[in-house]
């Protein structure tokens, strides 16, 4: 094997972690990069989820007000938190309640039923005649391997995943954010496109050509790109969605190669999907380092 080299690339500028899939990102300066992605104190990134009665996901693209819930952890206990709503503690573990079945991107994964209490305020806050319910994955839970019996991605075989979509890290660079800001009539932030590390000091896009990066003794491989929806419409500050910007903008120039249509098609591709090779900690400031051979 030839002998590795680092080529310094960029600096990682934030830590994100989104407790609650589609609900609101915590900032953080350290956490802990795991298989399943980051955690930081109880919080873990996307393992809590809300569903139907009948077990169905529901995120941001159903629901958009879900970006404004705040899912906090403290002294063995989670607390949700949304505009007009009183904050409500419930416990991490309640062993008592029993393990949903849950649909999330045609996949079966299990979830702990976190309660009437949660439940209610979920649907009361959503205010539909539906009934949700929040559900939390335990570290002794079945993951999943998205995409895994897709012959189109084969390499999805080879990891898994709690509730994230399709891969435990995202990653994208300050400058990619700034050149599609400068686009837009009105900027973007980070917070809208939900990555987990971002990424200063570095060109635009960059990001697209590091195939393996280390951060400190952490190991990350590229998957492949992050293919955009309507999502990304949902203002993180409002919890409105437009379906136009910056979905469209996107389009006018951050399609694939034409010979990655048939894994793309017509979305546009905007940071990168990361798989962990070797865990350990991030902190804000740590430098990022290209793997060369």
């Amino acid at each position: 094997r030839r002998p590795e080299k680092l080529v310094r690339v960029g600096v990682v500028s934030k830590l994100l972690i989104h407790p609650l899939k589609s609900g609101k990102a915590v900032s953080v300066a350290v956490a802990e990069c795991r298989d399943l992605g980051l955690k930081h104190g109880g919080l873990q990134d996307r393992h809590w989820l809300v569903v139907t009665d009948e077990g169905r996901t529901v995120t941001g693209r159903q629901e958009p007000r879900l970006v404004l819930v705040s899912l906090t952890c403290q002294g063995g206990r989670v607390r949700l938190s949304g505009p007009d709503m009183e904050d409500l503690q419930v416990p991490i573990h309640q062993p008592e309640n029993p393990v949903i079945s849950c649909r999330l991107m045609d996949n079966d994964v299990q979830g702990r039923d976190c309660g009437e209490e949660a439940s209610r305020w979920l649907s009361r806050y959503l205010g539909k005649e539906k009934t949700f319910r929040l559900v939390h994955f335990e570290p002794e839970m079945r993951t999943r391997r998205p995409l895994g019996s897709d012959p189109l991605f084969p390499i999805f075989s080879q990891h898994e995943v709690a509730y994230s979509d399709l891969c435990p890290v995202m990653l994208l660079s300050e400058a990619s954010l700034r050149d599609l800001s400068g686009r837009l009539e009105k900027g973007v932030t980070a917070e809208r496109f939900r990555p987990n590390i971002v990424i200063g000091d570095c060109e635009p896009f960059a990001e697209d050509s590091w195939e393996e990066i280390q951060i400190g003794s952490v190991r990350l491989q590229r998957l492949m790109s992050c293919d955009r929806c309507v999502f990304t419409t949902v203002d993180p500050e409002t919890g409105v969605i437009s379906r136009k910007e910056p979905l469209q903008t996107l389009k006018s120039y951050r399609l694939c190669k034409p010979s990655e249509k048939h894994i793309y098609k017509s979305s546009p591709l905007f940071g990168q999907l990361h798989t962990v090779k070797r865990t350990g900690v991030l902190h804000v400031g740590d430098a990022v380092y290209k793997i060369s051979r």
